[in-house]
């Protein structure tokens, strides 16, 4: 009689349990599915970037304070003040260091970072990369423009500035991931699409505006009636669009496409000495980076959703800006 009486006692606390279990279930499941998960506001997640001074960078950190705003949590900008793979090192390190929730951190070098990345998984921090990846890295994520893609279309735009002809150049970073892949949709696409345009040129602006006019100043002195300059970054599109200038040759001179929209490079298209710019949707890189960290902190082994945990690549979009709709694109 006493051992049925254990067997009840062991099959009512199995039942309990299982009753338990099943409603804590329940009550995550609906809080994911009417997008009502909160965290709490000493739960941190730090966004990560290079030359953090720079207007390139605000649209993104706001989409991560949005995110963050809606999630009920905290976030934290760091970032190394210059173009500096050691330095951006050193501050994800100490970002590690405070063990925060997550990281979100665009990559200065395609590969110098991986293993500090690595360190940051090993360590049990969800890391995902935004705007410029590390490929080789075991972040979870990469959140970004189509890089090659954004080339492609900047090459066509050319086309249909210059009319499908004649020399062009690219100025640009080739020791960093994104640009390399801008580079290469650009000069892809004029080879296969446009046989009457030629790449005469590509040069190293480092992302800095005084390099990058040093660079068109020789573009514009050894290939006199260039046709276009394609810079990669907006610190380009500025530096291009100045050594044009000092040069005599606008408005007739060659046309500049240029790459985001802060507002030196929008005031430079709204005056006309830049012809285009590529926007990249850097509001939705700050914005998903967090939603995403937040999914992995709290769903770490996928269980409460069938499939995969979060994407691993997520493409944040480009558009073409020109005069025609450049005020669409000032800071409201």
């Amino acid at each position: 009689m006493k051992k049925i009486w254990i067997v009840y006692l062991l099959l009512f606390a199995c039942f309990a349990l299982y009753v338990l279990d099943y409603r804590s279930q329940t009550r995550l499941n609906d809080q994911w599915n009417s997008g009502g998960l909160q965290g709490s506001i000493d739960e941190k997640y730090v966004m990560v970037t290079f030359q953090r001074g720079i207007d390139y960078w605000k649209s993104g950190l706001k989409g991560f304070e949005d995110a963050a705003q809606a999630l009920n949590v905290s976030v934290e900008y760091r970032g190394s003040t210059q173009r500096d793979i050691h330095e951006q090192i050193t501050v994800l390190e100490q970002a590690i260091a405070k063990k925060p929730a997550g990281i979100a951190i665009s990559a200065i070098h395609p590969t110098e970072l991986t293993a500090t990345i690595n360190k940051a998984v090993d360590a049990g921090i969800p890391v995902v990369l935004f705007d410029s990846d590390a490929p080789g890295s075991r972040a979870f994520s990469f959140l970004g423009t189509d890089n090659y893609s954004a080339g492609v279309e900047a090459a066509r735009k050319m086309a249909e500035l210059t009319g499908g002809r004649g020399e062009v150049a690219i100025v640009t970073v080739p020791d960093q991931q994104n640009h390399q892949e801008r580079t290469d949709g650009f000069a892809d696409t004029v080879s296969k699409e446009f046989p009457d345009m030629h790449i005469a040129a590509i040069k190293n602006g480092k992302g800095d505006e005084l390099y990058s006019r040093q660079s068109a100043e020789e573009i514009l002195r050894d290939i006199p009636g260039i046709a276009g300059i394609f810079t990669t970054e907006a610190n380009g599109g500025i530096g291009v669009a100045e050594a044009v200038r000092e040069y005599g040759l606008t408005p007739s001179g060659p046309k500049i496409i240029s790459f985001d929209t802060d507002k030196g490079t929008l005031d430079l298209v709204k005056s006309g000495d830049i012809s285009a710019t590529m926007a990249q949707g850097t509001w939705n890189m700050g914005y998903w980076s967090l939603q995403l960290l937040f999914s992995l902190k709290h769903d770490p082994d996928g269980s409460q959703h069938p499939g995969p945990r979060v994407p691993q690549r997520l493409d944040t979009g480009i558009t073409v800006v020109t005069r025609q709709n450049v005020n669409d694109y000032y800071a409201k």
